[in-house]
Order: C-alpha cells, then sequence, then structure tokens
C-alpha cells in the first residue's frame, strides 16, 4: 500500500515517464554501421535471490540471427566494452568495469566453428573460443580482477552442443569480492513491434492494450554481459547504501581506438586515443529522442555534456506525432517530468542526493528500495517502485509505460488522465521464451536448428490493474492463480501457432506439441523458467526439421514434471 500511494504521489506531480518508447537497436547512422559496438539495451535491477547485490545486464550486437555460421556473432576484440557507475551524482565514471576480448582459433585450416561434439569449454572440439578480461577503474586506480575468462561460445545446434545450457552456465565467473559474471550470447530479452512502430506509430489494434501486436524481436539474439555486483562495491564510501549513498547512476558504452590502419598483409594496426562510439542508459532515448543531426554526436558525447540536448526532452517530438496521426492532446511544454528521468532523477525515489548534482542521461536505480515480491510490468505507473523507471528489470514493459506518458497518459491531471492515452501500446507485453530464475536471468540464445521470429501476442501477459478492467472477456484470458496456457496468434493452424503460457512461480517448464497417437512431435521449451508470461510459436515442424503435416495435435504444458495444461492445436 505504501508503494503504490507513493507512485500515486509521484504521478499527481507529473513524474514517472521515461523519455522514448523502444529500445536502441541500430539506433543511429554510425553504430548500424559498426553492430559489434552498438549497445542495444541496459537493465539494472536488485533480484530477489540477490538482494544484496545489482545485477546489471549490457547488451550488444543487434538482431543476432542464431542460424549465422561459420562466422557466428562475438564481441570484436578490437572494442573495450564498458559498464559505467556514478555514485556521486556529478555525471562523471567512478567506477568503469573495462571487458576487453580475445579470440583464438585451435585449427585455422577448417571452415568449422566445432568439429564435433562440444560438452565443456575446453573441449578440443570447440575451435573458436573467445575470452574476456575485466579492469576495474576507480578513484583508487585500475586493477585486474580477471583475465582470459571464458565467454560462452555460441549456440551451434542440438547435435554439436546437446547441452548447451549447461555447458553456458559453467563459464559463470564468481571474483574474490564476491562479483559474479557471465558474458555470452542470449536471447534478446526485449520485446517490441518494431515493424509496427517504426511505419508511422502503427498500433495493429488501437488503442494497444489489447495484445495482436508482433514481437519484431522474437528470435533473435544479443551478447550480454552479465554482472552481478555487492552493493557495498558500487556506493561512494564503500559501504551498505543508505539513503544519502543509495541511489547510482548506470550507462554502458563502447570505446574504439582512434586510429586504425589496414596494413598491406591485411592485418591491422590500432592507434591512438580510446573514442566512444556507442552509449546507452535509458531506453532508447537516441533512437526517438535526439533527431537524425544529433545521434551520432549524442553516442560520442560523455554525460557531462548532455545538457545539450535538453531541448529535446523538454519539447519531444513523439506527442506530437500522437496527436497528429491518432488526434491525441499535446501535453504542456516544458515536459519537466520528463527531465526529471532523463538528466536527474525522482525526488523521493533515485534522484541522487547531491545538492549539487551534475544533470545527466542514465539509467538510475535506488538500492536500497528491495525487490517487489510481484513485480508489474508498468513499473512505477502501478505502484512498483522497484521497476522502470526506477532501473529496469527483464520483465518491465518500457514500450508500453513510455508511449502512455509522452502522451500524457496516467499523470493525474484532467486533461490527459483518461482513455486512449493511459490505453497505449504496441500490443506486445512479454518476452517471447521464458526468462531464467536464476543467474544470469537471460534467457539461453534460440536454436540455429529450429527457431522461430516475430510471434503475434495475443494479449495474455500480465495486466495492470487498468488493463483489467478493460479485458471485456478477451478471449484465453483468465484471472485465475496458477500455470495456464493459451492458444493465439494470426490464423492460428493456418501457417503457425503461438502457445502462451503463464507461470506463477518458478519451475522447470516443458511445452510440447505430441499427435492424436501420443507420439512427440516439437519441443518447443524445454529449461528452467522464471514466473512471468511468455509465448512460443510452433511453425508446424517437428523437431528434425521436417513438416508435421496436417490434422490434430495437441500442445502440453508441464511444470516440474506434471501436467498443468493441454491445448489443442489443428494445422489445415
Amino acid at each position: 500500500m505504501r508503494n503504490r500511494m507513493f507512485a500515486a504521489a509521484l504521478l499527481a506531480l507529473g513524474i514517472g515517464a521515461a523519455t522514448a518508447f523502444a529500445s536502441s537497436h541500430s539506433e543511429a547512422p554510425g553504430t548500424s554501421k559498426d553492430r559489434l559496438a552498438d549497445d542495444t539495451d541496459l537493465y539494472a535491477w536488485v533480484t530477489s535471490d540477490a538482494s544484496n547485490a545489482v545485477t546489471i545486464v549490457g547488451n550488444w550486437v543487434p538482431l543476432i540471427e542464431p542460424n549465422s555460421g561459420p562466422n557466428f556473432a562475438s564481441f570484436d576484440d578490437e572494442v573495450m566494452y564498458y559498464i559505467n557507475i556514478d555514485n556521486v551524482g556529478d555525471a562523471q565514471d567512478n567506477i568503469r568495469y573495462e571487458f576487453t576480448f580475445k579470440t583464438t582459433r585451435a585449427n585455422p585450416n577448417t571452415f568449422l566453428y566445432n568439429t564435433g561434439v562440444v560438452t565443456s569449454f575446453d573441449d578440443p572440439d570447440l575451435n573458436v573460443r573467445q575470452t574476456w578480461s575485466l579492469n576495474r577503474i576507480d578513484h583508487t586506480g585500475e586493477h585486474t580482477l580477471a583475465t582470459d575468462r571464458p565467454v560462452a561460445p555460441n549456440y551451434v545446434g542440438p547435435k554439436s552442443m546437446p547441452d548447451y545450457n549447461r555447458l553456458a552456465q559453467s563459464t559463470i565467473a564468481t571474483l574474490n569480492d564476491g562479483t559474479k559474471i557471465f558474458v555470452g550470447p542470449r536471447d534478446d530479452p526485449f520485446f517490441v513491434d518494431l515493424g509496427a512502430v517504426f511505419d508511422l506509430l502503427t498500433i495493429r489494434k488501437v488503442p494497444g492494450d489489447k495484445g495482436k501486436g508482433v514481437d519484431g524481436v522474437g528470435g533473435f539474439d544479443v551478447m550480454s554481459i552479465v554482472l552481478q555486483i555487492p552493493k557495498r562495491l558500487l556506493t561512494s564510501d564503500g559501504k551498505e547504501p543508505t539513503a544519502t549513498t543509495g541511489v547510482i547512476g548506470i550507462y554502458d558504452s563502447a570505446e574504439r581506438f582512434a586510429t586504425r590502419t589496414i596494413n598491406a598483409d591485411g592485418s591491422i594496426g590500432l592507434g591512438g586515443p580510446e573514442v566512444q562510439v556507442s552509449r546507452l542508459g535509458n531506453p532508447l532515448v537516441n533512437e526517438v529522442v535526439i533527431p537524425l543531426k544529433d545521434k551520432d554526436k549524442f553516442n560520442h558525447n560523455k554525460p557531462t555534456g548532455d545538457g545539450a540536448f535538453l531541448g529535446y526532452v523538454t519539447d519531444p517530438e513523439l506527442p506530437k506525432l500522437f496527436n497528429l496521426i491518432y488526434g491525441l492532446p499535446i501535453p504542456t511544454t516544458p515536459r519537466n517530468d520528463l527531465v526529471a528521468v532523463f538528466l536527474t532523477g525522482i525526488t523521493g525515489l533515485n534522484k541522487p542526493a547531491n545538492p549539487n548534482q551534475v544533470p545527466c542521461e542514465m539509467l538510475r536505480l535506488n538500492m536500497t528500495i528491495p525487490p517487489a515480491d510481484h513485480p508489474k510490468r508498468l513499473g512505477v505507473l502501478e505502484g512498483d517502485i522497484a521497476g522502470f523507471p526506477n532501473g529496469r528489470r527483464l520483465t518491465d514493459d518500457v514500450v508500453d509505460i513510455e508511449e502512455r506518458a509522452a502522451a500524457g497518459g496516467y499523470v493525474l491531471t484532467p486533461d490527459f488522465n483518461h482513455d486512449p492515452a493511459n490505453d497505449l501500446g504496441d500490443g506486445v507485453d512479454a518476452n517471447d521464451v521464458p526468462l531464467l530464475p536464476y543467474f544470469p536471468y537471460v534467457a539461453p540464445p534460440h536454436s540455429p536448428f529450429l527457431h522461430s521470429h516475430h510471434p503475434e501476442q495475443n494479449g495474455n501477459a500480465p495486466r495492470s490493474d487498468h488493463d483489467r478492467d478493460h479485458d471485456h472477456g478477451r478471449p484465453g484470458f483468465s484471472r485465475a492463480g496458477g500455470p495456464k496456457l493459451g492458444l493465439g496468434g494470426r490464423n492460428p493452424g493456418r501457417s503457425s501457432s503461438v502457445l502462451q503460457f503463464t507461470l506463477d512461480r518458478q519451475a522447470h517448464v516443458t511445452l510440447m506439441v505430441y499427435d492424436v497417437q501420443g507420439r512427440a512431435v516439437r519441443t518447443l521449451v524445454d529449461q528452467d523458467a522464471a514466473e512471468g508470461t511468455f509465448r512460443a510459436q510452433w511453425d508446424g515442424r517437428s523437431d528434425d526439421g521436417g513438416d508435421a503435416g496436417k490434422g490434430v495435435f495437441f500442445a502440453r504444458l508441464t511444470a516440474d514434471g506434471a501436467l498443468v495444461a493441454s491445448r489443442k492445436v489443428v494445422i489445415e
């Protein structure tokens, strides 16, 4: 109750919005040409299973196609990747975690990534290996924390890596100071209807809270760096966080050497100072808030110079487009509510205690706020102050939050707190695959042998209190607790079927398709899964890649070995 009242008070002040409505996938002309250095997303939150630490996920290399062999995606050996922390409120990089990479090839005389079945990182059949090294840079100097630790290999396929999840988990490192680190390919946890959003802000089912969105990043992977850092290592005084020291600002970035020379023999020479080529704090400030002429400038800019972009926040373009396309009224400018999130943090929630704070664009997290027992996908807008824009969890629906906030929805004023502004969204409300219930939390990468892109969502994601008032008996929607399985998707049973399932607790789940004789046809999900709602798309193929044919099939969901739901699927 206290959290809900607190959030309501913030909203009454016009605070509780973010500044964009998507994620930074190829957000600027420069990074669209430099994909291995392109920051896609940043997440930071306190998990319920490690409440004494902050979990940070930095993702790079957007929209990786899983079946991209033989030269699978990787981190770039020529790039320095950073997680940057401001723990004072001075817009400086008070702490920097610097990752560098080295790639080796055991047998350069083959085109194969692996030459046999791989069961461990040290397996001689793993031909291509990448390792990471880590330095921490703070007021005491630069310290080497780890060298030549394994990057989880790319998932080549079920025959090459029959137990990929175990293989990837074995590369997790725990440092002497208690920090846990995972580096490697993961499912892209962001969810958004990319195809519609950038087609003149199209909403497939207006106003956007009824599902039917198509997840444009579904079935794609990213390269992830996941850190779980004890809170005391992030505060300015090296102690457990307090009301004075508990707020940190975070952004990730990538830097290259200023000079790159291609020699006559094809070798590469590097020299000069490091130059920042990409950065990301709050989700998609650069992609939507910053106009084309300044996108590369923003990526090269350090947070200390963010005042140059203030006008794009106080008078943003997005609400004007909503007015032009959908006739929504435009909130009054200057948009000081957006400034609070974009440059300063929200007073009483995640604004630094420093009276001489230097405003800058960072994702801000109050480390003293405990994790929510049941996270709400709309975060602070639903009274869940452990969620976005106080940090960002993997399940936070930043697209819906930011579209509604930009249009003035959920701001408690007579002019804007009404439909359709507070119903806006893209119709995609959850990730396409289950998240892990333990570190590194981001789901494993997709199988290159069998995977599907762009599943449509049928609206069964966890809803806000406001959304529930407008469900009107949506087909397949249930307010009852417990695991459940729904069937949705565009023309289900004709070309593909989207099976959506909700878990009320973490469990090992399997989602399998059987024919009428009870024979297993396709395994869609078989992994440990966190609480939440997720989707799996069946394209009518069997596990061997063949056509399963027409007829009646049954999808069965089990949790910890017990059957919890079954649905009939008809392929016509």
